[in-house]
C-alpha cells in the first residue's frame, strides 16, 4: 500500500518521513508520480487548508493521502502570522530569512513582557488524511515558545532559528533532528495521526 505526502516542501517532507518511517507503507511523494497540481489554500483554518490539499492529491492519485497545514502564532501580535506564516512578507520570492527579518522588525516596538525571554508563540499544526471514499481524518499539534532576536542554529527551516524553547534550553533550530521530531508541532500532529494510519494501512 501506498501513501502519498501532500507536499513538496523539503523541510516539511524529512520530518514527515521521519516520523512515519515506522509505517508498513510504502511513502510517495508528488513528484514519484509526476503530479505538479496548484491547491489554493483559501480556507479560513489550518484544518480547511490541510483538507484542502489532502483531498485535492487524493483525487488526482487515487491514494490515501496525507498533508498538513501550519503556522506560526504571536501572542502580541493577535496571533499573526498564522495562516499567512509562509507568505508573511509581501516580498516577491521571499526567503524564511525575509520572513524571520520581518518578523522582528514587526515586533520590535512591542515590549517583551517582563521576565519572558521573548515574545510568547506557538507554532500549531494540522494534519489531514484523505481517503479515495471521500472520508477525512483530522490531528492536531502545538508547540510552545517565544521568539527571540537572535538567530540560532542550523537545523530545521522557517521560523525555527528563531523559536525558543525554554525546557529545551534552545531554538528549534539547535535541537538534533531527532527531538525536533519528537516534540515539534507538526511531530506531535502526525504522531496523533499514528494510529488512525495503522488502521487504514491494516484494512
Amino acid at each position: 500500500m501506498r501513501l502519498l505526502i501532500a507536499s513538496s516542501n523539503r523541510g516539511k517532507l524529512r520530518e514527515i518521513q521521519a516520523v512515519l518511517a515506522g509505517l508498513p507503507v510504502e511513502l510517495v511523494l508528488p513528484a514519484d508520480l509526476g503530479l505538479s497540481i496548484q491547491v489554493d489554500e483559501t480556507g479560513a483554518t489550518y484544518a480547511e487548508n490541510a483538507a484542502l490539499k489532502a483531498r485535492a492529491y487524493c483525487q488526482v492519485s487515487g491514494l490515501l493521502t496525507l498533508a498538513d497545514d501550519s503556522g506560526l502564532e504571536v501572542d502580541a501580535l493577535k496571533g499573526a502570522p498564522g495562516l499567512h506564516s509562509a507568505r508573511f512578507s509581501p516580498k516577491p520570492g521571499a526567503s524564511d530569512a525575509d520572513r524571520r527579518a520581518l518578523l522582528i522588525r514587526t515586533l520590535s516596538n512591542i515590549p517583551v513582557p517582563p521576565g519572558a525571554p521573548g515574545w510568547p508563540a506557538r507554532f500549531h499544526c494540522t494534519v489531514s488524511v484523505a481517503e479515495p471514499s471521500g472520508t477525512l481524518h483530522t490531528t492536531e499539534g502545538r508547540c510552545d515558545g517565544f521568539i527571540i532576536t537572535e538567530e540560532r542554529g542550523q537545523n530545521g527551516f522557517g521560523y525555527d532559528p528563531i523559536f525558543f524553547i525554554p525546557v529545551e534550553d534552545a531554538t528549534m533550530a539547535e535541537l538534533p533532528d531527532g527531538r525536533k521530531n519528537q516534540i515539534s508541532h507538526r511531530a506531535r500532529a502526525l504522531q496523533a495521526a499514528l494510529p488512525l494510519l495503522h488502521n487504514l494501512i491494516a484494512v
